[in-house]
């Protein structure tokens, strides 16, 4: 079992959170949760839903490396919230959505960061770092030395050392143990018998020992310096690195457990923020309330229809009520919150949503470009890519407010053009006249106004495309049959498409039950009454 399990099950013998304490910068990583409770789930939340020193030391950075599932509770009613409950729910909230990036952002990791240099902070760090590692170096240079302030350096690189071994490491944490023994420095001090670079050179040796091979240079850049003051400098710079490292590792070993018990963690901490706020639904409740509404208008106009039987109590799905709601983050105003149990994705739903727009904008001017010079581009079958390595950089940054999508319209309307008249000519065929090429760019241009219909009819086939992808079961890969006029994109929203089902499909996992409560509540409110009038008697 590898070194992070073994830790992990160590942690574990406690209660509440077992966290992975790695000291870069405070930073705690939540690894698993020891609380268990009864399933409760209703069916729509179901159909929703000890090895040699040498060896560990490169293997600790190199190599890769259940509970049952909590229902939500009902809401408590409102209550007083008080501050330590207010922070018991911060922690908690930090926790869970931590836990979510880890587990699904293959790319998530630490990050050195420094003070910048100009900066109040930055300029304070230096001066303070300045004046500590000057008075070292007189202290050093007394006759006698004065080993004070040195000897607490390395009482912390030992500290330091210790913190990146193993329960199993027993030979080397001895060693260290008994080199950097500071009681015994400390009587060679007295007795100026320490020697500094003596110690110092064994701190370099086993740091090369421990160190990822990205540090390899940096060992080498210590073993070359001569100065003990900067050298002790130095030490502590590539040991922060490497405490960078160690957590990183962690992060990346630890994932795969994470991932595999995500669903329940997740449930479960939010579980506990709605315990300790009851309120914390309430903006998913209004989501959902807005889906629901909006299928009753989709039901009210169909049944408005010439032939239709209004007679008929409408009968809403569950599912496709949830389906809707999660399409509407796809045109969600993010500068207003998101949903409580989307917080953890909003990031990724964000960006999600950008590059759709981006490439619903080279779908309409693909389809404008066809039906106005068609028979110009018939022969070019490169187009398509070319409209594409065209239009994706000046459509960067197209959902910022100072973002002028007009300009960015007209500009990609003159390069058309030039494509367009380059091939003509090329082919000895004469090129686009004026008139041509002004109605062109004007219908391009004309993409940005309110209920223009190309992009109607190009964002209709694009919500259908993705709400055919949410109708398929999780588990089948293919995708539906894409819509005419996004052929020029299908590779791109495919892989869009894929990732924002794998979102919603999580998400539904994860809070399928809360949805199941909010759903039965909303669309069944006589049985839900029911059901608590029961609970209540029952108890």
């Amino acid at each position: 079992m590898c070194a992070a399990r073994r830790a992990l099950r160590e942690a574990a013998r406690g209660s509440g959170l077992v966290y992975c304490v790695n000291k870069v910068k405070g930073i705690r990583m939540p690894l698993s949760d020891d609380h268990n409770s009864d399933s409760d789930s209703s069916r729509l939340s179901e159909s929703t839903a000890s090895s040699s020193d040498s060896e560990y030391s490169r293997q600790s950075f190199n190599s890769d490396s259940s509970s049952k599932p909590s229902s939500p509770a009902s809401a408590s009613p409102p209550k007083v919230i008080t501050f330590d409950e207010l922070m018991a729910a911060t922690r908690n909230l930090s926790n869970w959505t931590l836990a979510h990036e880890i587990a699904v952002n293959a790319n998530f990791c630490i990050k050195h960061e420094d003070y910048p240099q100009n900066s109040f902070a930055g300029t304070v760090k230096q001066i303070v770092h300045k004046a500590f590692w000057d008075h070292l170096e007189s202290e050093l240079n007394e006759d006698p030395p004065e080993y004070k302030h040195a000897i607490k350096l390395f009482e912390e690189i030992k500290e330091i050392l210790l913190s990146f071994l193993t329960p199993g490491a027993n030979r080397i944490h001895n060693q260290i143990c008994e080199v950097l023994d500071t009681d015994l420095i400390r009587q060679q001090a007295e007795h100026n018998a320490v020697d500094i670079p003596g110690l110092a050179n064994y701190v370099i040796n086993t740091m090369g020992k421990l160190c990822a091979p990205i540090r390899d240079n940096d060992i080498k850049q210590l073993k070359a310096t001569d100065n003990i003051v900067e050298l002790l400098r130095q030490i502590f710079r590539v040991l922060d690195l490497m405490k960078v490292d160690m957590a990183n590792y962690t992060i990346k070993s630890l994932r795969p457990y994470l991932w595999h018990n995500l669903v329940d963690y997740e449930r479960t901490k939010f579980q506990e923020i709605l315990e300790e706020t009851p309120s914390a639904l309430n903006l998913t409740t209004e989501w959902i309330k807005e889906s629901i509404e909006d299928e009753l208008s989709s039901i009210s106009d169909e049944s408005s229809s010439p032939g239709a039987d209004g007679s008929s109590k409408p009968i809403i799905s569950p599912t496709l009520v949830l389906n809707n709601g999660y399409l509407k983050l796809l045109q969600w105003d993010y500068c207003k919150t998101i949903p409580e149990t989307l917080i953890t994705d909003e990031v990724r739903l964000q960006e999600l949503r950008e590059k759709l727009n981006q490439l619903k904008v080279i779908a309409c001017v693909s389809l404008i470009t066809n039906n106005m010079v068609g028979a110009a581009i018939v022969d070019m079958p490169d187009f398509p890519d070319q409209l594409k390595r065209i239009s994706l950089p000046l459509l960067e940054g197209m959902n910022k407010k100072n973002f002028d999508l007009k300009e960015a319209l007209n500009a990609i309307g003159i390069q058309i053009c030039s494509i367009v008249n380059k091939s003509l000519s090329e082919r000895g065929l004469p090129t686009l006249t004026e008139e041509m090429q002004s109605n062109l760019m004007g219908q391009i241009a004309h993409i940005v106004e309110k209920n223009n219909p190309v992009s109607s009819l190009i964002d209709k086939r694009i919500q259908l495309f993705m709400r055919s992808l949410l109708a398929l079961p999780s588990f089948q890969k293919c995708m539906p049959a894409m819509p005419g006029g996004l052929s020029v994109i299908q590779t791109e929203i495919e892989f869009l498409g894929s990732q924002y089902a794998s979102i919603v499909n999580f998400n539904k996992k994860v809070y399928g039950p809360f949805y199941a409560n909010i759903l039965r509540k909303l669309l069944f409110p006589e049985a839900a009454m029911e059901k608590t009038e029961a609970e209540t008697s029952s108890n």
